[in-house]
């Protein structure tokens, strides 16, 4: 067996007991929500022995390691459970949500990488010039100004005053039919169709959020883009470097914004894993129909089997994150080493 795909196997298997660390403390927290939710889907109207059939029905009535064990049961048969709020499978809850949350910021990292680390680099390479400023001003605004106000005024100024952005209600505007499924990313599925007209409409309809939601993870990769060069340029490697009369661009690129690219990849990750499971604010403000709004309405309604979901959910893509940026890391610096880590 190739060594890499060892490291990977092994990478992996310890991610298990965080995994099954992660089914436990979400099944014991969703226990601890306050409300019944027998009661609450029981009705108003229920009366005593209506909520007892309910709970019954939900298997509420066992006790708590035979929820577990059942649960845990469920889970190897890859059936997480059925929504009570929206009366599906949780599983194809998610996996009708997922790509919407993913679609939505994978976009916003991208605007916000395309811009943040050209700017923390600069700022880096021209100390105290306006440049800098500007750099320590959008990190001061990006942590500052909540999401949800931030979609509020773009919403009120491309689309209520000047009209040019189109309505902020979900993925596509409704005289638009969606592009058979392949990918779940209305972008790709709708280039993949052939149709151009939805592709520009889901375009569209992306732009606000995914706006919205990169002037909040901007701050973060810029501030980390720019500690980590100005570090690199004081290392005694750049003198050298320079002594040894390399170019300006070489030294910049191939030696000090290589060795900067670390920090800034794991706080990438970072973000992504955070942003894509606390988007809720922007999916709420635009009408995104996500994995966030979906766990937090799920949350609202006690709705057990979706929290967990969720929460499985976002532990299994933190995991697969975190494969990904120790991969990177072998690939940015060889002498890491992915199969010593």
């Amino acid at each position: 067996m190739p060594s890499r795909l060892r490291a990977v196997l092994m990478r992996l298997a310890q991610a298990i007991p965080v995994v099954l660390g992660v089914v436990l403390v979400s099944f014991l927290l969703t226990r601890a929500l306050p409300g019944d939710p027998a009661a609450y889907f029981a009705g108003d109207a229920a009366t005593p022995e209506s909520i007892a059939a309910t709970r019954a029905k939900l298997g509420l009535d066992k006790s708590m390691p035979e929820q577990f064990l059942r649960y845990c049961g469920d889970l190897l048969r890859g059936d997480l459970g059925q929504s009570l709020s929206t009366g599906q499978p949780v599983l194809d809850e998610l996996t009708r949500r997922l790509p919407a949350s993913l679609e939505l910021t994978l976009t916003a990292l991208l605007i916000s990488c395309g811009i943040a680390v050209p700017l923390g680099v600069l700022a880096a390479t021209r100390p105290g010039s306006w440049v800098d400023h500007l750099c320590r001003v959008l990190v001061t605004a990006g942590v500052s100004l909540p999401t949800f106000f931030t979609g509020v005024v773009l919403i009120y100024v491309f689309y209520y005053l000047t009209g040019w952005a189109p309505s902020p209600l979900g993925r596509l505007d409704f005289i638009y039919i969606e592009p058979p499924t392949v990918t779940g990313f209305l972008l790709i599925d709708a280039a993949l169709d052939g149709d151009g007209e939805t592709w520009a409409a889901a375009l569209r309809q992306l732009i606000l959020p995914a706006l919205t939601l990169a002037l909040f993870t901007m701050a973060p990769i810029a501030r980390m883009t720019r500690a980590a060069m100005l570090s690199a340029l004081s290392s005694d490697f750049i003198r050298t470097a320079r002594a040894a009369g390399l170019t300006s661009r070489k030294v910049l690129f191939a030696y000090a914004f290589r060795n900067a690219l670390l920090p800034v990849v794991t706080t990438l990750g970072m973000v992504f894993s955070f942003t894509l499971g606390a988007n809720v604010l922007v999916e709420k403000v635009f009408a995104w129909p996500g994995i966030g709004s979906f766990a937090v309405e799920a949350l609202v309604a006690s709705d057990y089997a979706a929290v967990q979901g969720f929460v499985l959910c976002m532990a299994l893509l933190f995991v697969a994150l975190n494969l990904v940026i120790d991969m990177a890391y072998s690939l940015i610096d060889p002498r890491i080493g992915f199969d010593s880590k």
